[in-house]
């Protein structure tokens, strides 16, 4: 893929912080930050097509029940932490 440049401004700290991780790896810095804003990217898409994805759930009427959100979240950081819980509430056909 072809790169071009683009330029920033950022506080000193974080500047610093970069360069020292650039050098423990053995990387650029420009490599570690451009993999930080493709990351960044990628996870923000994935975020909004899952949001948008459970909208259009919402909107046909599909829902997870508040009994079994409570089950869940009231078994995290157990020896038995249930998975997340899927969609138990449909609308009703006509």
């Amino acid at each position: 893929m072809t790169t071009v440049p683009f330029s920033m401004r950022i506080e000193e700290d974080l500047k610093a912080d970069l360069k020292q991780e650039a050098k423990r790896v053995d990387r650029p810095a420009s490599y570690l930050a451009s993999r930080a804003i493709s990351d960044y990217l990628a996870r923000q898409k994935l975020e909004r097509e899952l949001l948008l994805g459970r909208m259009e759930e919402a909107e046909a009427g599909v829902f997870v029940s508040e009994d079994r959100v409570t089950a869940w979240v009231d078994s995290w950081f157990t020896d038995t932490e249930l998975p997340r819980p899927e969609a138990d509430i449909f609308p009703r056909k006509s």
